[in-house]
């Protein structure tokens, strides 16, 4: 005779077989989750030790590339630097010869030939200075400057009408300076006045990098005054040296070799 088994038996006992099921299930998944958590750590271990290898690599790389980069840095700036003190140098020698003072440069005069220096173009140009100047007031100066300059044996493109007037004054100035591996613009009252010259035009040349100024019968506070058209106040200026020291001082920022 089959047993008959209570409504409150089998409830007890489905009950007791859901929990079991539960339970393997519970262990399954959980095993699962290790097994998948033990792989995961795994290949994200094997990924880390990768990245870290290939960062190990690049890091060497780049420190290869910029050491080899800084050693050419260095041999550029030691023959820069030789060349330089040799054109110094030589144009001391030239002046002592002559019976004036050596060159020496001001603090902010140093920043000028600096820039300039780091600025100027490797390759040959048709002329080494290219210099401008207001016809009005700066003609005389000017001439005298191209005079000591064309005696220490640089090459300037000078023209007493080199400006032009009613034609475009940037362009003019741009096509002087590609000629040339620097420019000279002498600051004047009627350069600064605007007759030849907008505020726009003069302020964008004399930010070129190769453009020295250098101030006659103005000041650094009348160029600051000027819309600010000369930032960094760098320059020479004849109220300081004369016309011929101020010559020898641009030829030792451009670093003309004088000596061949």
């Amino acid at each position: 005779m089959r047993k008959v088994v209570s409504a409150s038996e089998f409830n007890r006992r489905w009950q007791a077989a859901q929990r079991q099921a539960e339970q393997q299930t519970r262990r399954a998944v959980a095993d699962y989750n290790r097994k998948v958590d033990a792989h995961n750590k795994k290949v994200v271990a094997d990924l880390n030790r990768q990245v870290d290898a290939q960062n190990r690599k690049v890091e060497e790389q780049n420190r290869r590339a910029v050491a080899d980069y800084n050693r050419q840095v260095d041999q550029h700036n030691r023959k820069a630097d030789a060349h330089n003190k040799r054109v110094v140098d030589e144009l001391n020698r030239r002046l002592a010869a002559g019976g004036r003072p050596q060159i020496r440069y001001s603090v902010r005069e140093q920043e000028l030939v600096d820039r300039v220096q780091e600025a100027l173009p490797a390759e040959q140009r048709q002329h080494d200075l290219f210099l401008s100047y207001a016809r009005i007031d700066g003609q005389e100066v000017a001439s005298e400057l191209n005079e000591e300059l064309a005696g220490l044996g640089l090459d300037v493109w000078f023209d007493a009408l080199a400006i032009v007037p009613g034609k475009s004054q940037a362009l003019q100035m741009d096509r002087g300076l590609a000629a040339a591996r620097a420019g000279i613009v002498v600051l004047t009252p009627a350069y600064l006045a605007g007759r030849f010259w907008t505020e726009r035009e003069l302020g964008a040349l004399l930010h070129k990098e190769t453009l020295i100024p250098v101030l006659h019968g103005v000041t650094f506070a009348d160029v600051a005054e000027y819309s600010g058209i000369l930032p960094d106040l760098a320059g020479f200026t004849t109220r300081l040296d004369s016309v011929r020291d101020i010559a020898a001082k641009i030829a030792g920022a451009i670093a003309v070799d004088l000596s061949e």
